[in-house]
């Protein structure tokens, strides 16, 4: 399952994305990972949730970024949520292209019963259409 925070910079989409992983700690099965782009907010989570800056990888494209991912997934066969702020900063593209991203995406949170919360800002409050379904 893919669920996305979407919404102007400094809407507080960070707080709440912190808040999900913070609170899923109390009833998730699995492990849970956070990733983002610096380490800013490494201290505002739970120290049970692993904290990931996936800039230290040199990522710089989505298909990296999906086997950035998938690499995750293969090394912790109990990853149960992945939460990952900053999106656009980490995959460095345009967000309106991106729907073939999110289709892959889909097929490998499906493929191994992942739950993974993303947030992100647009290019504009209205979201491209492939994204709205995913918009929580």
């Amino acid at each position: 399952m893919i669920q996305v925070i979407f919404g102007r910079k400094g809407s507080g989409k960070t707080k709440r994305i912190l808040d999900m992983a913070n609170t899923s700690m109390k009833t998730a099965k699995g492990e849970i990972v956070f990733i983002d782009d610096d380490n800013r907010y490494m201290f505002d989570l739970r120290h049970e949730i692993r904290f990931v800056n996936a800039k230290e990888y040199d990522i710089s494209s989505p298909d990296m970024f999906l086997g950035f991912l998938s690499g995750i997934v293969a090394a912790n066969y109990d990853m149960n949520e992945m939460y990952v702020d900053g999106f656009l900063r980490l995959v460095e593209a345009d967000l309106n292209e991106l729907g073939g991203f999110f289709d892959k995406l889909e097929a490998l949170a499906d493929t191994h019963s992942l739950k993974v919360i993303i947030s992100t800002s647009g290019p504009s409050d209205e979201p491209p259409e492939y994204l709205k379904k995913y918009i929580i």
